[in-house]
């Protein structure tokens, strides 16, 4: 078992459901202190990236310097092949199952493939899921959003990302998006998928996230409310404290 991976497994068997604070290196400023702030209340790792991040040398420059003033794996969030760089702990190594583009099913994943072998990163195979229509990550990966009022639809999606070996599976309503997926169908997929399941997009408020973690999500990523809510280090603070088991 590779190292983030198993540290990952190791925090869900220790805490239940894990914090992955999501900073986008072209949106966000004070990328270093943010990340200093969100490990000093908790969280269990940091993802970096983005849909549309298309600078590799900046990614590369903030990767670093988060790396030198936080202890815990900084991990690739990649909206392309743009978002690999090889100062990271590991990758998404992300497919987009339900894109209608097969760029972001296989072709990227081969393009970047020998980037991700060469830098060494730990790759965590993801299957990528974009619930509801409209956001960024929705428009640039050219999705067939699945309905949030079909479930079903997700559990066939999830089924067919475990048969083919994904052991990671990303469920995305988007950044910023205006509705979070709702518990029902995080649920619905948990009761299917055996494997880490990731649930990010429109989690504003504790509630919210005290509610998909109940539902059955091992590790919730919360990024536009850091982005734009003044007081997110109280709401931060008090999702992960919600969010863990007693």
């Amino acid at each position: 078992m590779n190292s983030v991976e198993n540290y990952i497994l190791n925090e869900i068997k220790r805490y239940g459901t894990l914090c992955f604070p999501l900073i986008d290196s072209e949106n966000s400023t004070n990328v270093i202190s943010i990340a200093k702030r969100v490990e000093e209340l908790g969280a269990s790792a940091i993802l970096i990236g983005g849909s549309s991040i298309i600078d590799q040398i900046e990614l590369s420059k903030i990767i670093s310097q988060i790396k030198l003033s936080v202890n815990i794996p900084v991990i690739l969030f990649p909206g392309n092949v743009t978002g690999v760089s090889p100062n990271a702990d590991a990758i998404l190594f992300m497919s987009l199952l339900n894109s209608e583009n097969p760029y972001f099913i296989t072709g990227a994943q081969a393009l970047g493939a020998l980037g991700v072998k060469k830098a060494k990163l730990e790759a965590l195979p993801t299957g990528y899921l974009i619930i509801g229509e409209g956001t960024t990550a929705w428009f640039v990966g050219q999705a067939k959003g699945i309905p949030f009022h079909k479930p079903n639809l997700a559990i066939m999606y999830s089924l067919a990302a475990q048969y083919l070996g994904m052991r990671f599976l990303y469920l995305e309503a988007g950044s910023g998006a205006n509705q979070h997926i709702s518990p029902e169908m995080v649920n619905s997929v948990r009761k299917y998928y055996d494997g880490i399941l990731i649930v990010g997009g429109g989690i504003r408020n504790p509630e919210i996230a005290k509610q998909l973690a109940e539902a059955g999500a091992d590790i919730l990523v919360v990024g536009t409310m850091i982005e734009n809510d003044n007081n997110w280090e109280k709401k931060l603070s008090d999702i992960i404290q919600l969010i863990r088991k007693v």
